[in-house]
């Protein structure tokens, strides 16, 4: 990410101002503050972890003020005086304090993008309304109805940007599925100009997620704003389209069509809606985001460990190739052939835990709350590194070497807490089934369709927050037997 600094006057002064309010809110605990330096006001750490993240060294990051300050510091970031916490204690209390107290509360830009009502931003009653009428759809009962249509669409996209050529980025193809994926199953929009339209402004979002505040021209995250304030109308249209056709079907009406259907369609016991329009639009957003890079992350470190690791190779190939067997060509997946892919999803979730998508989670506490001996004020962040716990060698033995026997039904498992890329507790990640669905399912296509090289052996990547591959991660291709 660039990010510009250039900022006027009086929103330097407010920034700096509510900084110090916030600031002076510990005063209150001058000597239960964890350890630690606030920074310059409104920009503190904030550069200094946004470079971490971009040369994939969060970890260094972390452990340099461990070794600096102890498990538990403070810092400053995004515009907010910060508690910075890792290991499984620590997930426990991220994932499982009382949600009025510990909120789910985004730094600024995230917040902004996403929207107010939006699920990381609720608490209480209105986070389990909203959570339960995603959850609602998003159910495993509900989605293995989608099993077939999720695979239709994974053929659609090998048979048009992968057969045929010679080399092909890998990162990009596989968000342009993703993306197609969220399109026709949650929203209902089926391929043509619709999706088109809303890609670019969908994309421009992702880029201002995690971006210092400023909103002025030019500004990764005045570019975010500019691309939301444009998606929103365009989601407006759409949901009117669903409720009109709602009122027509009436009794005929299929709550599970869509996403956006679902949602429309659960009411109260009074006959009026559960959800309101902000409410629907801000979190068809999350689910947009959600669902948009972290699925097709993992894919891309999938196709990238597969060109380079042969005995893992074989062994999935040899799984996906017995499904194959039973399938007649082109004849789509199930969900019962997906319950088969064990190998290939305890070797997804090894991957998940070497290289989780998300490797940051923030907090807000409404209120003052001791933890570890600390007290964190009214008002500051609380920032969680899931990566720190993943990569702990007293948690997972020798954490750099991947093992998917680590994921074995017989094997020891980690303590509660260690492994938590899709979270934990009440806030886990609705959205879990529907990305093991995608993962393999498209891992199933991939290795009896296609077989690939890496053209680079060593391409790194950065992450802007989530990891982008520097060419794309580009692969050179060929159809084997089972091509269709």
């Amino acid at each position: 990410m660039e990010f510009e600094l250039f900022i006027t006057p009086l929103l330097f002064l407010m920034l700096f101002l509510f900084s110090i309010f916030l600031l002076f809110r510990g005063k209150k605990y001058p000597d239960r503050l964890p350890p630690g330096s606030l920074g310059l006001p409104v920009i503190g750490q904030s550069l200094d972890l946004l470079k971490a993240l971009k040369a994939d060294k969060v970890d260094k990051w972390f452990l340099k003020g461990i070794t600096k300050h102890g498990p538990i510091w403070k810092a400053s970031l995004f515009g907010y005086p910060t508690v910075v916490v890792h290991g499984p204690t620590a997930n426990k209390f991220i994932y499982t304090y009382d949600g009025n107290i510990l909120t789910s509360t985004q730094p600024p830009s995230i917040s902004r993008i996403m929207g107010p009502k939006n699920l990381f931003e609720l608490a209480g009653h209105d986070h389990k309304r909203v959570r339960a009428a995603l959850a609602s759809f998003l159910k495993l009962e509900v989605l293995k109805q989608y099993a077939t249509k999720v695979d239709q669409e994974i053929q659609h996209h090998l048979q048009t940007h992968w057969h045929g050529k010679h080399e092909v980025q890998v990162q990009p193809l596989i968000k342009t599925l993703t993306f197609n994926v969220i399109c026709s199953l949650l929203f209902g929009i089926e391929k043509g100009t619709k999706r088109d339209k809303l890609l670019p402004h969908f994309q421009h979002m992702m880029e201002g997620l995690l971006a210092i505040p400023i909103n002025l021209p030019f500004t990764q995250f005045s570019r975010g704003i500019i691309a939301r304030s444009k998606l929103v109308p365009m989601l407006i249209d759409l949901i009117c389209e669903k409720r009109e056709a709602l009122e027509e079907q009436k009794q005929e009406a299929n709550p599970h069509k869509d996403l956006i259907t679902s949602l429309l369609g659960i009411g109260n016991d009074d006959g009026s809606t559960n959800l309101s329009d902000e409410e629907i639009i801000d979190n068809i957003i999350l689910v947009m985001i959600a669902g948009y890079d972290t699925t097709s992350i993992l894919l891309t470190f999938l196709v990238r460990l597969l060109a380079t690791n042969e005995s893992i190779y074989t062994t999935i190939i040899c799984e996906q190739e017995e499904i194959a067997k039973s399938k007649a060509p082109g004849e789509a997946l199930t969900w019962e052939d997906l319950t088969k892919m064990k190998y290939t999803w305890r070797v997804a979730s090894e991957m998940l835990r070497i290289n989780s998508p998300v490797s940051l989670s923030f907090r807000r506490a409404m209120q003052d709350i001791e933890y570890g001996g600390f007290i964190i004020p009214k008002g500051w962040q609380v920032l969680l590194s899931q990566s720190m716990t993943h990569m702990n060698n007293d948690i997972f033995q020798d954490p750099t070497v991947f093992d998917p026997t680590r994921f074995e039904k017989h094997a020891p498992q980690p303590p509660p807490f260690s492994f938590v890329p899709f979270g934990a507790g009440p806030r886990m990640c609705p959205g879990i089934e529907l990305a093991k669905m995608e993962t393999l399912a498209m891992m199933h296509r991939l290795v009896t369709q296609l077989t690939w090289e890496l053209v680079k052996k060593d391409e790194s990547f950065k992450r802007n927050p989530m990891p982008e591959f520097d060419q794309g991660l580009l692969v050179r291709i060929k159809s084997n037997i089972y091509a269709i």
